[in-house]
């Protein structure tokens, strides 16, 4: 006689959710210099054991991950090797197995220069105009913002790389991870010259950036097949300028917490939960 016999909670809690998790992304996934750092090659790309695909991980109940992100990865690494100063990473798609069930996919930033525009030119404009907007001036040509056009391709491109995603892992959840809030929300008056070099201005006008490439995200997202994580309601109140509670590092670079203008451990561990209730709202 065969009795049929129904699994413990304890064993459903302990079985993979998840068997076969890859993450794709620049460096807000790979998580430069948050301790401690992975060591798997390339060492350029920068991966911490405090990022947030290693912290999903377990949240998420994964059989197994494959983080492939690297620090200043665009969307053409998706499908083309980076080479960084300590060797290359390979295309990051190649990661993906026709088994593969969970995708994490954290890119743009770096598409046209876009970030690097930003943090690279705009403190060097803050004197000339402090209460102003010179570096937008700056990035304005013929009336027209270079940086918020150059978002807006952004978006196409990574719809193509999720209908790759797609071809290669037709079976996985797919999500789409956007960017958390850099700088003070718009309005709150929160300025910290500081730490975030940037015109008053130019506070509200890289935030416009970011939402507009976030923007562009949802859309990809929306419109590939895949789901949108959302950071800017869970970051309020945690861009550069909040201090202890600051989920991104300010203009100075510190290698026990993280690198300038990216996420450092807190900022990881809010990406990883908004992740993990997206999952949970669309599973």
């Amino acid at each position: 006689m065969t009795i049929a016999t129904t699994p413990s909670a304890s064993a459903v809690r302990t079985q993979p959710r998840f068997d076969h998790y890859v993450a794709l992304g620049d460096s807000y996934t790979s998580g430069p210099l948050i301790p401690l750092p992975k060591p798997t090659a390339p060492l350029g790309c920068a991966r911490s054991t405090s990022n947030y695909p290693t912290i999903l991980a377990v949240k998420a109940r994964v059989g197994s991950l494959r983080d492939v992100s690297c620090g200043g990865a665009t969307t053409d690494h998706m499908t083309e090797p980076q080479r960084t100063p300590l060797g290359t990473n390979p295309p990051q798609l190649d990661a993906l197995r026709p088994g593969t069930d969970l995708v994490t996919l954290g890119i743009g930033g770096n598409d046209e220069g876009v970030f690097g525009d930003i943090i690279g030119t705009c403190p060097t404009l803050r004197d000339e105009n402090p209460s102003g907007s010179p570096c937008r001036e700056h990035f304005t040509e013929a009336g027209t913002d270079t940086l918020a056009e150059a978002v807006a391709r952004t978006g196409k491109r990574a719809g193509a790389v999720l209908d790759e995603i797609a071809a290669r892992s037709p079976h996985a959840t797919v999500l789409v991870v956007g960017y958390p809030r850099i700088t003070p929300a718009p309005g709150s008056g929160v300025t910290c010259p500081d730490v975030m070099p940037l015109a008053d201005g130019d506070l509200a006008w890289a935030d416009d950036i970011e939402t507009a490439l976030n923007g562009a995200l949802r859309t990809a997202a929306e419109t590939h097949g895949a789901s949108f994580v959302d950071m800017y309601p869970a970051s309020y109140g945690h861009d550069a300028c909040a201090g202890l509670q600051a989920w991104v590092q300010g203009k100075d670079t510190n290698p026990l917490v993280a690198m300038s203008y990216h996420p450092n451990a807190a900022g990881m561990y809010g990406i990883a939960t908004e992740i993990r209730r997206t999952l949970n709202t669309t599973s």
